[in-house]
């Protein structure tokens, strides 16, 4: 009950105070004003704000609302202070800046036409309160012979602070003894105070003040010295001496940076080899108190260190450590080499089956001390536990010593020899310097089939940019150690292992991309074992270049086979895991998977004479690449088909052939009766007479065949008479002709009738005429008695036909039918083959003929008068013409 009368007075109060900012409000017409006006919040509290109605009576506090980031806020945050006072209670929880108003509602027409003077609001601005200031630190930098007059000092930024209301910090620096006193101001972490001039070995207080509109706060004070916040420079003229009577040892000089009368300086050294990170410090407690020199021992012979050397105040403590001075570098000298060379050797295969080559190879010791200049080296072999050969030592030199700290100089190759398959070889090395030559190293090799025990279980993985082996440990004790080695396609490395180890790392520098031969050798007692061997890539990628495709042999009809190149090892960037045939001719390509470890692959069903082009992609688990294309033609015809269509077609035709010949031989009568008939020889006939096998009674010839018989005029006035032979004679003219379509032969018609043979054209002489396909059969008509000089009976006499064979060639007229005469009214017709027959000086008054012997005469048939014209035709140069009738049978055989 006492605590609310209490709340109440103190409420009471507070709007009280607050009755002057009303009056100003109260002056701009405003009804309601919310208390306190622009405060300043610490974030993480609650706030109370209260809203007083003044200057009316139409509302009351329970007509008031809050609104506070564009919400209402619940009434249950309402406290009803009175009639007139409404307060609300908010929580502050961010740091930006925000507007709280009081609202009244339109409870009457009057505040709904004054709804402007029954709002409003107040701005919230926020802030933390001031922190504590932790952990001041000042110093000051020496500044040529002295210390700066500047003090730097700084302090833990606050861990909470707000931008729009900073708070201020001011550093308090004040000398004890002379009670002189600095002081600066800042909204920063950090401030320096300048003092007249460095106080040493005087006292000093130091202590920060924060302030915000929240308030004050204050730091520790700070009471020391003031040598303690001094920093000296380092120490200056550094130098290193190196001493050929100590090759392992430096000895280090310098000067102090301060006089001693202002600070007493202790110093501290480090050093490391040259190129290295790995810092070695000399402990203090070895340094002696205002000493400039100290001298380093323990170091390697023959290698390069870098030294550093820094001071502060002596006592325990005081002041910062200065930088550390200038790098200075110096080698030490050189000493014999204190480790032993690491031997090694490559063994290939010799020129002949019981032979090997083995390359003997050395690294410097790792203790060389010095240039190593050459190499001592000795040789034993043995055959049969019978020493065959004990070389003396022999000295190697190396060919630049001064490469011997260059990476890409590994190792030495001392000697290579050919060593037999059932010899062992001992080889002992030494490293020679400058000033000594090292332990003596020793390596055997065994025979080829001696039984020792081999590795087994190799496996290599990838371990970043590693390559992490392990391996089982062969169930031997005599085993010593292990030999790790890696060859790439330039490049040769190995390291030794420790006998216990069945796990490591290798060490050397390892390519991606690049194809390692790693082998693991055990050691028994200095002779080397037969390794375990794993081919690895640290990393796969795509093959630089594809393969060269081109064609094996002889291109198909339907088929062709594709070869390809191993893509060299350098450009394979992985292990390739198949190859891919892609074959177009001009349409989608085709593709065919084939293994890695093929590279050929034989087409087929491809179209006859069609182009193709055909690449090759190589792959590995890293990508693929593609190779060259290649275009192609496939054949029309097979190989061998063209000669198997010429063998078959020659060898029908042969067949055909000697069908041919065998059907000649079997029917060769039959053939030459067709192709050569046989025709009597004139020259071996005789005259023989018979009678035609139709009426004595001779027809009148054929308009077309015979237009009448002319009979020749014979001049006999020159007393010569033609005898019987001559007349026979004259009949047969030996001049050529061809019978085609009317046969001029007694068994034929004489007219219209069908062709029976031909005769050649030769005129060569009696062996021609001998044969039968020469032979022509000739007739004549010939009177049954003679009339010459007599008169013919009106009876009409009997025909006698006379017959011969003869040789003698055809008329030109018989060989050439084409040509054509004039017959009658003009008509063209062929040349006739008929005989034809004229009459002349037929004496009609008495009806004979002259005294003229019968012969045979072939004319052309426009020699011949037409039965209208019966024009008179006679021959002259003394030949007669005979008179010819149509035949209408054949003739009788002789």
């Amino acid at each position: 009950m006492v605590s609310t009368r209490r709340l109440q007075l103190f409420v009471l109060a507070y709007l009280a105070s607050a009755l002057s900012s009303a009056v100003c409000v109260s002056e701009a017409g405003s009804h309601l004003v919310v208390i306190p006006q622009s405060p300043v919040l610490q974030i993480g509290t609650n706030f109370t704000a209260t809203c007083v109605i003044i200057n009316t009576t139409e509302v009351t506090a329970d007509d008031l609302y809050w609104r506070f980031r564009q919400t209402v806020i619940p009434s249950n945050q309402y406290t009803k202070i009175n009639e007139s006072a409404l307060s609300v209670t908010i929580p502050v929880n961010n740091e930006e800046s925000e507007w709280l108003y009081c609202y009244c509602k339109n409870k009457s027409p009057y505040v709904f036409v004054n709804q402007g003077k029954f709002v409003h609001g107040i701005h919230l601005s926020k802030a933390y309160p001031p922190e504590k200031p932790k952990n001041l630190t000042c110093i000051a930098i020496q500044d040529g012979k002295y210390i700066s007059k500047n003090l730097m000092c700084s302090w833990d930024p606050a861990e909470h602070n707000v931008k729009k209301k900073p708070t201020t910090y001011t550093l308090h620096v004040e000398v004890i003894h002379n009670n002189q006193a600095y002081n600066v101001s800042t909204e920063e972490n950090s401030a320096t105070v300048t003092m007249e001039s460095f106080p040493f070995h005087m006292d000093l207080e130091i202590w920060v003040v924060a302030h915000n509109e929240l308030g004050t706060v204050e730091s520790e004070h700070l009471k020391r010295e003031a040598n303690w916040f001094a920093k000296t420079n380092p120490p200056s003229d550094v130098k290193v001496i190196s001493e050929e009577t100590f090759p392992m040892s430096f000895l280090i000089t310098w000067k102090e940076p301060i006089p001693k009368q202002m600070i007493a300086l202790k110093y501290q050294i480090r050093y490391c080899p040259h190129g290295s990170h790995s810092w070695f410090v000399v402990p203090i407690v070895d340094f002696a108190k205002g000493t400039q020199s100290f001298r380093l021992q323990n170091l390697q012979p023959h290698t390069v260190y870098t030294t550093q050397v820094r001071c502060k105040h002596f006592n325990k403590g005081y002041g910062y450590w200065s930088d550390w001075s200038a790098n200075v570098t110096k080698k030490t000298a050189e000493y014999r080499p204190t480790s032993k060379p690491d031997l090694w050797s490559i063994i290939t295969e010799g020129e002949h089956s019981n032979e090997r080559q083995v390359k003997f190879i050395c690294k410097n010791p790792v203790l060389s001390n010095g240039k190593i200049t050459s190499f001592k080296m000795k040789i034993q072999t043995q055959k049969e536990n019978m020493m065959t050969r004990n070389m003396s030592w022999e000295i190697i030199p190396v060919n630049d010593p001064d490469a011997d700290n260059s990476p890409s100089q590994k190792f030495t190759v001392l000697k290579q020899i050919t060593l037999l398959d059932n010899m062992t070889a001992r080889v002992h090395v030494t490293a020679i310097n400058s000033a000594g030559e090292s332990p003596q190293t020793s390596l055997g090799i065994p025979e080829e089939a001696l039984d020792l025990d081999p590795m087994e279980g190799l496996k290599v993985h990838t371990q970043g940019d590693q390559f992490l082996l392990k391996w089982n440990a062969p169930n031997n004790t005599a085993i010593t150690q292990y030999v790790v080695e890696w060859v790439s396609a330039n490049d040769t490395d190995w390291q030794r292992e420790n006998k216990s180890t069945q796990q490591t790392t290798i060490k050397g520098n390892i390519k991606k991309y690049i194809c390692y031969n790693i082998s693991v050798y055990p050691i028994y007692s200095g002779w080397t074992g037969k390794p375990a061997r794993v081919e690895a890539y640290l990393a796969q990628n795509a093959p630089s270049v594809g393969p060269s495709i081109q064609l094996n042999g002889k291109r198909g009809r339907n088929e062709v086979e594709l070869v390809w190149n191993v893509i060299p090892p350098p450009a394979r960037n992985g292990f390739i895991t198949n190859y891919t045939v892609f074959y177009s001719s001009g349409t989608e390509p085709v593709s065919i998977t084939v293994p890695g470890n093929v590279t050929s692959y034989l087409l087929t069903s491809l179209s006859a004479n069609t182009q193709y082009e055909a690449w090759i992609r190589a792959s590995t688990i890293g990508g693929s690449t593609n190779g060259t294309r290649h275009t192609f033609n496939t054949l029309k015809y097979a190989p061998g088909e063209i000669e198997m269509i010429v063998v078959g077609v020659s060898l029908g035709f042969l067949f055909v052939v000697l069908l041919s010949m065998l059907l000649c031989f079997y029917k060769k009568d039959v053939i030459k009766n067709n192709l050569w008939p046989w025709i009597p020889n004139p020259r071996k006939s005789t005259i023989g007479n018979w009678s035609p096998d139709y009426p004595l009674k001779p027809e009148t010839p054929k308009e077309n065949c015979l237009s009448g018989i002319s009979v020749l005029d014979v001049d006999t006035s020159d007393g010569k008479s033609l005898s019987e032979e001559d007349k026979t004679s004259l009949a047969l003219k030996k001049d050529k002709y061809l019978s085609e379509e009317h046969s001029s032969g007694i068994g034929g018609s004489s007219c219209m009738s069908s062709p029976r043979q031909s005769v050649s054209d030769s005129d060569e002489g009696a062996d021609i005429a001998d044969t039968t396909a020469s032979t022509v059969q000739y007739s004549s008509v010939v009177a049954s008695n003679g009339y010459k000089g007599q008169t013919p009976s009106a009876q009409p006499q009997p025909l006698i036909f006379s017959r011969s064979e003869s040789t003698q060639p055809l008329l030109d007229s018989e060989e050439n039918p084409d040509l054509s005469v004039q017959e009658g009214g003009g008509a063209s017709q062929p040349f006739s083959r008929l005989p034809c027959f004229t009459h002349s000086s037929w004496n009609q008054d008495s009806g004979s003929f002259p005294e003229v012997e019968p012969q045979e005469v072939l004319l052309p048939r426009d020699s011949c008068p037409s039965g209208e014209d019966n024009e008179q035709k006679t021959l002259t140069d003394g030949q007669s013409l005979s008179s010819y009738r149509p035949q209408l049978g054949g003739y009788r055989p002789q």
